[in-house]
């Protein structure tokens, strides 16, 4: 993945990310860290063309993010699964398929039950989402995500909500994709995972990236605030 960040800030009643210009290439999978109201969540938004900056642009693989191309090569994975609460988790991934991929309903079945299948949900497809836990919530949410064959997979804390075996569960369900191709950008409070799964560390602090590189960076961190962040997620 190639990842390039230009004078790149964004505001809402303050500004919450401050002029950021980055370059990064070659990693697939890149974790985002720091303390909560660090700006994190808001980068990953804008990256994956959520939310367009106020300032600066961002490209992602020669691509800029608010480009509708770029917007159909990506999926996103919420801190809640924001699965439709009146549909089954097949009917939520079949719908995604047919509105916005122009499948058939066959197709569309066909395509559902493949993902659902590798996220080891054969079994609760028919189930709405609040009669599954939390966990398989959460990888039908991942299964959605993989279901439109998106070159990049951006993740924003999706075990927030869950405890410690829901999160293993769901964590452990992402570690598997690791050989499909995809790539991935992934904000988590997780450092187990991070150490686990990405290629490629970014340390955010007051909107702005503090300190950057292999995950062995938290081992032996340089700046103090990556230090002090240490200390209280260890």
């Amino acid at each position: 993945m190639k990842l390039e960040l230009k004078n790149l800030s964004h505001t809402y009643e303050v500004e919450v990310l401050h002029d950021l210009t980055f370059e990064l290439n070659k990693y697939k999978s890149i974790a985002i860290i720091g303390v909560s109201g660090s700006g994190k969540s808001t980068l990953i938004r804008i990256m994956s063309g959520m939310e367009k900056p106020t300032n600066g642009d961002v490209f992602i693989n020669e691509m800029n993010v608010n480009e509708e191309a770029y917007k159909k090569k990506v999926g996103f994975v919420f801190q809640n699964h924001n699965l439709f609460p009146h549909l089954s988790l097949l009917r939520n991934i079949t719908l995604v398929l047919e509105k916005t991929r122009g499948k058939t309903k066959v197709e569309a079945e066909a395509m559902a039950l493949k993902y659902l299948n590798l996220l080891h949900l054969h079994d609760q497809t028919h189930k709405l989402p609040k009669n599954v836990s939390g966990g398989q919530a959460q990888r039908a949410s991942i299964a959605r995500a993989l279901s439109i064959d998106p070159d990049i997979i951006f993740l924003d804390e999706p075990t927030s909500s869950l405890d410690p075996i829901l999160t293993h569960e769901v964590l452990t369900a992402v570690e598997e994709l690791r050989d499909s191709g995809k790539e991935f950008i992934f904000v988590t409070h997780v450092l187990s995972f991070v150490r686990d799964f990405a290629d490629y560390v970014i340390f955010m602090y007051d909107g702005k990236i503090y300190e950057h590189g292999l995950p062995v960076m938290l081992d032996e961190p340089k700046t103090n605030e990556l230090k002090e962040f240490m200390k209280k997620v260890r």
